[in-house]
Protein backbone atom coordinates (compact mmCIF):
# COMPACT_ATOMS: atom_id res chain seq x y z
CA UNK A 1 0.00 0.00 0.00
CA UNK A 2 1.24 3.73 -0.65
CA UNK A 3 2.40 5.79 2.40
CA UNK A 4 -1.04 8.11 2.43
CA UNK A 5 -3.71 7.60 5.16
CA UNK A 6 -6.65 7.05 3.33
CA UNK A 7 -10.20 7.19 4.89
CA UNK A 8 -11.45 3.99 2.68
CA UNK A 9 -10.05 0.66 1.43
CA UNK A 10 -9.34 0.61 -1.77
CA UNK A 11 -10.05 -2.32 -3.74
CA UNK A 12 -12.70 -4.27 -5.45
CA UNK A 13 -15.63 -2.20 -6.09
CA UNK A 14 -13.96 0.64 -4.73
CA UNK A 15 -11.86 2.66 -7.16
CA UNK A 16 -9.55 5.31 -5.30
CA UNK A 17 -11.46 9.11 -5.36
CA UNK A 18 -9.43 10.76 -8.06
CA UNK A 19 -10.98 8.17 -10.54
CA UNK A 20 -14.00 8.01 -9.38
CA UNK A 21 -17.31 9.85 -11.87
CA UNK A 22 -17.64 13.36 -10.95
CA UNK A 23 -21.40 13.80 -9.80
CA UNK A 24 -23.42 14.83 -12.59
CA UNK A 25 -21.00 13.41 -15.28
CA UNK A 26 -21.70 10.07 -17.86
CA UNK A 27 -19.04 7.35 -17.79
CA UNK A 28 -19.37 7.48 -21.44
CA UNK A 29 -20.20 11.01 -22.43
CA UNK A 30 -20.15 10.72 -26.24
CA UNK A 31 -22.42 7.52 -26.05
CA UNK A 32 -22.19 4.66 -27.63
CA UNK A 33 -20.58 4.38 -30.99
CA UNK A 34 -22.73 4.74 -34.09
CA UNK A 35 -23.13 1.59 -36.20
CA UNK A 36 -21.74 1.93 -40.26
CA UNK A 37 -25.04 0.64 -42.94
CA UNK A 38 -23.14 -2.13 -43.50
CA UNK A 39 -22.94 -3.59 -40.08
CA UNK A 40 -26.38 -2.82 -39.06
CA UNK A 41 -27.67 -4.60 -42.80
CA UNK A 42 -25.06 -7.79 -41.66
CA UNK A 43 -26.70 -7.94 -38.15
CA UNK A 44 -30.24 -7.76 -39.51
CA UNK A 45 -29.61 -10.66 -41.96
CA UNK A 46 -27.70 -13.09 -39.59
CA UNK A 47 -30.83 -12.48 -37.16
CA UNK A 48 -33.19 -16.07 -37.24
CA UNK A 49 -36.29 -16.65 -38.38
CA UNK A 50 -38.62 -19.94 -38.37
CA UNK A 51 -40.00 -20.89 -41.77
CA UNK A 52 -41.61 -24.18 -42.95
CA UNK A 53 -40.07 -26.31 -45.41
CA UNK A 54 -41.38 -29.03 -47.17
CA UNK A 55 -43.97 -28.93 -43.95
CA UNK A 56 -41.38 -29.11 -41.09
CA UNK A 57 -40.67 -26.14 -38.97
CA UNK A 58 -36.74 -24.87 -39.31
CA UNK A 59 -34.98 -21.68 -37.92
CA UNK A 60 -32.44 -19.82 -40.38
CA UNK A 61 -30.79 -17.06 -41.25
CA UNK A 62 -32.85 -14.31 -42.86
CA UNK A 63 -29.92 -14.39 -45.54
CA UNK A 64 -30.82 -18.14 -45.84
CA UNK A 65 -34.34 -16.99 -46.45
CA UNK A 66 -33.81 -14.22 -49.16
CA UNK A 67 -31.00 -16.20 -51.19
CA UNK A 68 -33.86 -19.50 -50.93
CA UNK A 69 -36.98 -16.65 -52.04
CA UNK A 70 -35.00 -15.71 -55.26
CA UNK A 71 -33.66 -19.07 -56.23
CA UNK A 72 -36.89 -20.29 -56.38
CA UNK A 73 -38.79 -16.88 -57.70
CA UNK A 74 -36.28 -17.60 -60.59
CA UNK A 75 -37.19 -20.87 -60.94
CA UNK A 76 -40.68 -19.90 -61.48
CA UNK A 77 -39.45 -17.99 -64.69
CA UNK A 78 -39.58 -14.49 -62.65
CA UNK A 79 -37.45 -12.72 -65.02
CA UNK A 80 -36.65 -9.82 -62.40
CA UNK A 81 -35.56 -12.25 -59.78
CA UNK A 82 -33.32 -14.19 -62.21
CA UNK A 83 -31.50 -11.26 -63.67
CA UNK A 84 -30.97 -10.41 -60.08
CA UNK A 85 -29.60 -13.48 -59.30
CA UNK A 86 -27.68 -13.62 -62.21
CA UNK A 87 -26.27 -10.08 -60.99
CA UNK A 88 -25.61 -11.21 -57.45
CA UNK A 89 -23.51 -14.39 -58.85
CA UNK A 90 -21.45 -12.11 -61.05
CA UNK A 91 -20.92 -10.02 -57.84
CA UNK A 92 -19.74 -13.07 -55.58
CA UNK A 93 -17.66 -14.36 -58.86
CA UNK A 94 -16.03 -11.28 -58.90
CA UNK A 95 -15.47 -10.64 -54.89
CA UNK A 96 -14.02 -14.21 -54.92
CA UNK A 97 -11.53 -13.82 -57.50
CA UNK A 98 -12.95 -16.01 -60.02
CA UNK A 99 -12.07 -14.57 -63.73
CA UNK A 100 -14.99 -14.87 -65.82
CA UNK A 101 -13.52 -16.91 -68.55
CA UNK A 102 -13.29 -14.58 -71.90
CA UNK A 103 -13.84 -17.55 -74.19
CA UNK A 104 -16.54 -20.03 -73.84
CA UNK A 105 -15.86 -23.61 -73.66
CA UNK A 106 -15.85 -25.37 -77.03
CA UNK A 107 -18.50 -27.76 -77.86
CA UNK A 108 -17.79 -31.17 -77.63
CA UNK A 109 -19.14 -34.32 -79.61
CA UNK A 110 -22.22 -34.47 -77.21
CA UNK A 111 -23.13 -30.80 -77.59
CA UNK A 112 -22.61 -30.64 -81.83
CA UNK A 113 -25.32 -33.87 -81.19
CA UNK A 114 -27.79 -31.93 -79.62
CA UNK A 115 -27.54 -28.97 -81.73
CA UNK A 116 -27.85 -30.97 -84.77
CA UNK A 117 -31.15 -32.73 -83.19
CA UNK A 118 -32.26 -29.01 -82.40
CA UNK A 119 -32.20 -27.86 -85.71
CA UNK A 120 -33.31 -31.09 -87.67
CA UNK A 121 -36.68 -31.02 -85.43
CA UNK A 122 -37.28 -27.84 -86.51
CA UNK A 123 -35.93 -28.00 -90.25
CA UNK A 124 -38.41 -31.47 -90.85
CA UNK A 125 -41.29 -29.64 -89.55
CA UNK A 126 -41.18 -26.86 -92.09
CA UNK A 127 -39.99 -29.15 -94.87
CA UNK A 128 -43.12 -31.40 -94.88
CA UNK A 129 -45.80 -28.13 -94.20
CA UNK A 130 -43.83 -27.09 -97.48
CA UNK A 131 -44.59 -30.21 -99.21
CA UNK A 132 -48.19 -29.94 -97.82
CA UNK A 133 -48.43 -26.64 -99.28
CA UNK A 134 -46.82 -27.15 -102.76
CA UNK A 135 -48.85 -30.41 -103.49
CA UNK A 136 -51.92 -28.24 -102.81
CA UNK A 137 -53.35 -26.60 -106.12
CA UNK A 138 -53.71 -22.27 -105.53
CA UNK A 139 -51.97 -22.45 -101.81
CA UNK A 140 -48.74 -19.88 -101.81
CA UNK A 141 -46.23 -20.98 -99.67
CA UNK A 142 -45.75 -17.61 -97.87
CA UNK A 143 -49.50 -17.43 -97.10
CA UNK A 144 -51.78 -19.56 -95.15
CA UNK A 145 -54.87 -19.14 -96.76
CA UNK A 146 -55.73 -20.55 -100.39
CA UNK A 147 -56.14 -17.94 -103.93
Amino acid sequence: MSETKRDYAVGRGKPPLHTRFKKGQSGNPRGPRAKNLSALLIEALDEPVTVTIDGERREITKRQAIATQLVNKSTDADLRATKMLIDVLKDAEKKAGAAPSAEPAPFTAADEEVMATFIARPRQSWEEELQRNSAEPGHCANDDEPR
